[in-house]
């Protein structure tokens, strides 16, 4: 039996680019659903912090926080903002809200990925935090916020809390940032492939499509 294509993936939960990668993703790999030999493959998340020293309750707007972190102005992080939205929505049919955006930490929502992994929920746990973030306005650098969340993919709300008030999980968290320190990565999101190819950035769903067919038939010769 032929194992599976293995996807590591290096995003932060607070990086638009890191959401569409992950959209892309998923999209390029549903194309080869239908292939004689589909490719099997197994996506696997780590943590990548791009702003370790935010506060959990940021004091002002998206473009505030932008503007301050990349020394910028208010208007130049607006323009950034609204073209990162175009790309979502033409790209991955993301349709994000920064006027809603409750910028915070991110390492709480690292801890609670971590906890799902270790309930064989870690995709679906992803998926909700950034949508959550980027769509819906949440609060995801609050522990109550992150419980209800873990609750809404299937995971025990209680054991949830325990994880994240106890820290269970930040070993795990910071090991990824290690490993990424490692391999050289500096920006998310960076998706490793089978431990030998690196792909940086969000790139389109095609050409994830080509890389998994394409190493599919390297496990298969």
């Amino acid at each position: 039996m032929t194992d599976p294509i293995r996807i590591d993936v290096w995003s932060d939960i607070a990086c638009p680019w890191c959401y569409i990668g992950k959209r892309n993703l998923e999209n390029g790999l549903a194309a080869t659903a239908q292939d004689p030999h589909a490719p099997q493959v197994e996506v696997v998340y780590h943590s990548f912090e791009l702003s370790p020293d935010t506060p959990v309750d940021f004091d002002g707007s998206s473009a505030d926080f932008l503007a301050q972190h990349k020394g910028i102005t208010l208007e130049q992080a607006r323009a950034m903002n609204e073209r990162v939205s175009q790309v979502a929505s033409e790209q991955a049919d993301l349709h994000y809200r920064f006027d809603l955006q409750q910028h915070t930490n991110t390492v709480k929502a690292h801890e609670l990925i971590h906890f799902a992994k270790a309930q064989g929920r870690q995709l679906e746990m992803t998926e909700r935090l950034m949508a959550a973030y980027f769509v819906e306005g949440r609060h995801v650098g609050r522990v109550d916020e992150l419980v209800e969340l873990a609750a809404e993919v299937g995971l025990d709300a209680e054991a949830a809390r325990d994880a994240l008030e106890s820290e269970r999980h930040l070993a795990d968290v910071r090991a990824d940032q290690a490993q990424a320190r490692e391999f050289g990565i500096s920006g998310v999101p960076f998706f490793v492939i089978d431990g030998k190819y690196g792909v940086s950035g969000a790139q389109p769903a095609e050409a994830f499509t080509q890389v998994a067919r394409q190493v599919w038939a390297e496990h298969t010769a």
